[in-house]
């Protein structure tokens, strides 16, 4: 199994999600996705794995999100993806994505990873 954790280091969800994932004897692909965001079409394709629109992509209590001037339209996936291109940090945390199977899941809370390890 081929799975990829978009990661933050400094997250307690991000790194038991990572932990679940190597408990269960896999060795994930790690992106460090502050340092290398995701493009526009991979913020997409996480949408599309996760049957949800960009919008519910966004963690809306970040300051990021609340000062943001330059905030698309939510119902505009595109352009809401290339903004979550450049401001990563309003991203869920972590997605964890399963390209062989078509699927993902967001680490909130971590033991969702369970559905993909199954």
């Amino acid at each position: 199994m081929a799975l990829t954790i978009y990661h933050n280091p400094r997250c307690s969800k991000s790194r038991k999600t990572l932990q679940i994932i190597e408990d269960a004897g896999i060795d994930p692909s790690i992106v460090p996705y502050l340092e290398d965001p995701p493009l526009p079409s991979e913020i997409l394709d996480f949408a599309d794995k996760l049957e949800m629109p960009v919008s519910a992509l966004l963690r809306r209590a970040e300051p990021d999100f609340k000062e943001a001037k330059d905030l698309p339209d939510l119902d505009n996936d595109t352009a809401l993806a290339e903004w979550l291109a450049r401001h990563p940090r309003v991203l869920q945390r972590p997605i964890v994505v399963d390209n062989e199977r078509g699927r993902a899941v967001i680490g909130r809370p971590p033991e969702n990873v369970h559905d993909l390890l199954s």
